[in-house]
């Protein structure tokens, strides 16, 4: 486990280029991404909380280098109630991407409204140097609102030449797999604490199992396939050995990763100038 000052060194020294992409797991379903000199954070759970199994990596006060946040739900290790209005203060130039359902939730934790997009499942959000598709996600259940659309996002993060899938929670629905089809990812990071009656009747909604996360990865023929949201809370785990032990049985030809929260990961350019183009996200929001 890295200490704050060296997580912070790591994230300001990674160089990457063209094509190249750097992640740092943080515990979870957060992380930290770096595409080119750009730094985007994925539900960062920077909150202490006596349950976690794994510690906090930074302060919210520690994320000015901050570029771009996004959160995928309105779940407490998602969007943070402790950790957004310290990420607000600190990275007081990033913008903030989260779902229309989530909207006055992100306003009450202090985002400003000028940045702060709110999409949909099928919304685009552009920058000058990234793209942002949301894909909707089955947390259990769509949970749909009539009005506001739908409260489980993914994302796919297009910049620095590189595609990403950040699923968020999820289960594999029908129509997931052809969405996701529309891109060709280097890597995708994916649940796997799976779900039962025991964590429903809790209220603990599930995601992905092990295998059904490992055979998405194989049906959009990724590069790279990362488990995430395993480890943190005891009761709602998996083991990422038994992902990679079926990925590498299944799909050998897909690079797995596991490790230690913190630890940079360079995802290596597949040395092609082709950008990736979605035939499927057709609404943009820009800010």
């Amino acid at each position: 486990m890295r200490k704050h000052e060296q997580l912070l060194e790591s994230v300001s020294e990674a160089k990457t280029a063209y094509g190249e992409a750097v992640f740092w797991w943080m515990g979870q379903h957060s992380f930290i991404l770096k595409l080119g000199e750009r730094v985007v954070y994925i539900d960062p759970y920077l909150s202490p909380n006596p349950a976690r199994r794994t510690p906090p990596l930074l302060l919210p006060s520690e994320t000015g280098h901050a570029d771009l946040i996004l959160c995928t739900h309105d779940h407490t290790d998602h969007i943070d109630p402790g950790s957004i209005p310290g990420i607000a203060k600190a990275a007081s130039n990033a913008v903030f991407v989260a779902p229309k359902t989530a909207r006055q939730r992100m306003l009450d934790l202090g985002v400003d409204e000028k940045r702060l997009v709110s999409l949909d499942a099928e919304d685009v959000y552009e920058g000058d140097w990234v793209r942002v598709a949301a894909v909707k996600g089955k947390h259990e259940f769509f949970d749909h609102d009539p009005v506001l659309g739908y409260p489980y996002l993914g994302y796919v993060i297009e910049a620095n030449g590189a595609a990403l899938y950040h699923a968020g929670d999820t289960i594999v629905y029908e129509g997931l797999v052809s969405t996701l089809q529309a891109w060709d990812f280097d890597a995708v990071f994916l649940p796997i604490n799976g779900r039962d009656a025991r964590r429903l009747k809790a209220g603990c909604l599930g995601n992905m199992t092990f295998q059904e996360a490992v055979d998405l990865a194989g049906d959009i023929s990724t590069r790279w396939a990362v488990p995430t949201h395993y480890e943190m809370f005891e009761g709602n785990s998996a083991d990422p050995q038994d992902f990679t032990d079926y990925l590498s049985a299944k799909y050998p030809q897909i690079r797995a990763w596991v490790g230690e929260a913190g630890e940079p990961v360079l995802i290596p350019s597949r040395n092609t100038q082709t950008k990736n183009k979605s035939k499927t996200a057709t609404k943009e929001t820009r800010i």
